[in-house]
């Protein structure tokens, strides 16, 4: 952007107060939009958390504690690396643990002024300070990361905001010419050195703007990465965005999906020609353009006052004829709590609440018209994945997928399919046909899994091996290999692999609790007690860490140590058999 800059200051100084140019940044002072203080905090009362955010000097801290009474059970303080939202609707907050990116339990909502769980992680699926941040969501949120080679969530550089060429295309050739002197009179031609959105038909000029405003199911060809995609390109080559349709109402709509609202309006049905930059400058923030804008291109088609608004003249004349005040009305989103925004479904108003509710009618692939039957089936894989857990789901991909050709995509769908089915003895049978010859990682991993249940340990580390070696910094795939192998005898790589696993990311707590049953075979029992009192420190309810570790102090006589595990284990899990075991063990130490 300093680059661009140098020639096109004026669009700089005005896109870097846009959400998009706020949209990524170092969580700093400057950058947050939150309140602060002694008493601000969020309790989850479900896994009985509570989170409160502070400054230390200026390094923004999420401290995690847990209370017994008046005395403080559990903390847990991570540092805070960048905040992602441009404070318009939110901030949520992302730490980073040697290059892994994870996503922070707690968000400030800005319209409310408050803090509370962040989107998707209330109402028990609070997944702490562990929530992935892939390439799907960061690309959206910000300019393309380094990603490292092999891995889904570690980056080795993370841009700060979105940057010009996320919809303008690489700059490196524009540059070179401008710079040699060679220059076009872009009154009167094209500039082919770089993308210039307005020059584009209005489908890619759409597919530009809905690669990150159409929130749905994100299904990736073979072979394909989200940062492949270029301004001036269809998103379909690259991968499908598939959306739930209703019938009846259908009033209610995800934060990011103002795309999948607005090709549902008949202004964008009937014009043919309408896209996202009709109405906006993307250059210059919502907040700052004039709402005459926002109504020119209603005017261009409803001239007054032969337009065929149904609003009284007095009313009109109050609202200034703010056509999209009224026909494009604020509303929240089903899956971001506290905030307001534009439904970009244009309507008259009042018509959706008319409706009775809707029942789910399937899928629709709203970036392929022509989507291929094995495609549809990996939608439904991917919607019952994360949305909608329910057996009718994988019903739909089941029906899908029989309609399909026998090649490399149906078999990898299959296995997903029966993974998720519970069918072992299906994934069994697969495994023999595929041999060597596996597809990809997740279906390897997938095989592994039916070997691992089935307990033949040494196929099933090999298939988990197949996995890592396409990607070695999946530590969750290197999780599973390394637990096949110590089920298979072999110890020693076993040991080697959660050693890798917990120097990676300290934070991984299962890692450590294998580990420390390792140190305990090789009888480090000082190496096993500070691997074991890592996993307790960073889950507290990680119950087979807390067993493992009271039998460890009672077994070396640690008496003291022995009594505080107990008086929680007591308090959380004294029905638990082994619970009731260790007591006795420790009452007659």
């Amino acid at each position: 952007m300093s680059v661009c800059r140098q020639c096109h200051a004026d669009k700089f100084s005005t896109f870097v107060h846009t959400g998009m140019g706020m949209s990524f940044g170092l969580a700093t002072k400057e950058k947050s939009a939150a309140l602060f203080g002694p008493h601000v905090q969020v309790y989850d009362s479900i896994l009985d958390f509570y989170y409160h955010p502070f400054w230390q000097g200026d390094s923004l801290m999420i401290m995690e504690f847990r209370l017994d009474g008046a005395d403080t059970m559990h903390k847990r303080t991570e540092h805070i690396s960048y905040i992602i939202g441009s404070g318009q609707h939110t901030n949520s907050h992302l730490l980073q643990v040697n290059g892994y990116l994870y996503q922070a339990p707690i968000t400030f909502y800005t319209q409310k002024q408050e803090w509370d769980m962040a989107p998707g992680m209330s109402g028990g699926f609070n997944s702490r300070f562990g929530r992935v941040i892939e390439s799907e969501c960061v690309t959206c949120h910000n300019g393309l990361p380094e990603q490292v080679a092999g891995s889904v969530n570690k980056y080795t550089g993370i841009p700060l905001g979105i940057d010009c060429e996320r919809c303008h295309g690489p700059g490196s050739i524009h540059v070179a010419r401008i710079s040699s002197g060679i220059a076009v009179d872009t009154a009167n031609a094209f500039d082919y050195s770089i993308v210039n959105p307005r020059g584009l038909s209005t489908e890619l000029q759409n597919d530009l703007c809905f690669r990150c405003h159409l929130q749905g199911i994100n299904v990736l060809h073979p072979g394909k990465e989200f940062a492949d995609f270029k301004p001036g390109q269809h998103i379909r080559d690259y991968w499908n965005i598939f959306l739930p349709r209703f019938d009846g109402k259908n009033d209610q709509f995800l934060m990011a999906s103002q795309a999948d609202r607005l090709v549902q309006s008949k202004c964008f049905i009937e014009s043919g020609k309408i896209s996202c930059i009709t109405c906006h400058n993307p250059h210059v923030t919502v907040k700052e353009t004039p709402i005459s804008l926002f109504n020119k291109p209603c005017l261009d088609c409803h001239q007054l006052p032969q337009s065929t608004c149904t609003e009284t003249l007095e009313v009109r004349s109050l609202q200034n004829d703010n056509c999209s005040g009224c026909h494009i009305p604020k509303s929240g989103s089903i899956d971001i709590p506290h905030v307001s925004i534009s439904d970009h479904k244009i309507q008259i108003p009042g018509r959706e609440q008319e409706k009775e509710d809707g029942k789910f009618t399937g899928l629709v692939a709203l970036t392929d018209p022509d989507i291929e039957p094995v495609e549809m089936a990996r939608g439904y894989l991917r919607y019952y994945e994360g949305f909608v857990s329910e057996s009718a789901m994988l019903d739909s991909a089941k029906a899908w997928l029989e309609r399909s050709r026998h090649d490399d995509l149906y078999d990898a769908t299959q296995a997903h399919l029966w993974y998720l089915q519970g069918n072992m003895q299906g994934l069994l049978q697969m495994d023999v046909k595929m041999g060597n010859k596996v597809p990809d990682s997740w279906t390897a991993y997938r095989l592994g899994e039916a070997l691992l249940q089935e307990g033949n340990y040494s196929a099933a580390a090999n298939r988990f091996k197949q996995a890592v070696d396409q990607l070695p910094l999946q530590l969750d795939f290197r999780f599973k290999y390394a637990s096949a192998l110590y089920l298979d005898g072999q110890t020693e790589d076993a040991g080697k692999e959660f050693l890798f696993i917990t120097r990676e990311n300290p934070g991984y707590e299962k890692a450590w609790m294998n580990l420390a049953v390792w140190y305990i075979n090789k009888g480090d029992v000082v190496a096993a007690e500070e691997a074991l009192q890592n996993a307790v420190a960073l889950n507290p309810d990680y119950l087979q860490a807390r067993l493992t570790l009271t039998d460890l102090y009672l077994r070396t006589r640690q008496r003291t140590k022995a009594g505080v595990m107990m008086q929680y284990l007591l308090r959380y899990h004294r029905d638990e058999p082994l619970v009731q075991e260790l007591n006795m063990r420790y009452r007659s130490l």
